[in-house]
């Protein structure tokens, strides 16, 4: 028995000019993707760590979160003024505060915080030069600035505080939270 085959003609051999022309492409190709996939991500890195490192304070308010995860409980109602500046590193947080609160304002913050107006120890700047540098503050001696430090335990927030009492009906605060890894 024979089977019936159709007719096939033989595979005609491929130009030279083809085999000159799709084989350098199909090296060529991949090899620059990847060249622009590196470099569009080499850009991309460094256009987030430039957004991630602010170099001064911005007017407004920080996030929910930000104020959550730092626990910097910020009066809504009785607060003026208000700027702020995050630092990253690879083991602290630091999320930097300034506001202007009416006195009422500074006794809720405080208690919110943890603490009181009475534990704000006169003359006392608890905000490192180091730290004031960071977001521009200046403590200049003669004003009347007071402070108090707070720790916490595990992953939750240190802060700093210090108040500038100059105008006792709107003070201003600055406050330092910290995360250590």
């Amino acid at each position: 028995m024979s089977v019936d085959r159709p007719h096939t003609r033989p595979l005609r051999a491929v130009p030279r000019w083809v085999q000159w022309t799709i084989v350098p492409l199909l090296v060529l190709v991949p090899v620059g993707y990847v060249i622009v996939a590196a470099e569009q991500s080499r850009n991309s890195g460094q256009d987030k760590e430039a957004s991630a490192a602010p170099k001064h304070l911005t007017w407004d308010w920080p996030t929910r979160a930000q104020r959550r995860i730092y626990q910097v409980p910020i009066p809504l109602a009785w607060t003026r003024k208000i700027a702020f500046m995050e630092t990253n590193t690879w083991n602290t947080s630091v999320l930097y505060v300034q506001f202007t609160p009416t006195a009422g304002g500074l006794d809720t913050f405080l208690a919110q915080v943890g603490t009181s107006r009475s534990a704000l120890k006169p003359g006392n700047v608890t905000i490192t030069p180091g730290q004031a540098k960071v977001p521009g503050w200046s403590f200049p001696a003669g004003r009347p600035l007071a402070g108090v430090t707070t720790t916490q335990h595990g992953d939750k927030p240190d802060h700093d505080i210090t108040v500038d009492l100059s105008d006792m009906t709107h003070p201003i605060v600055y406050i330092v939270s910290t995360i250590n890894f």
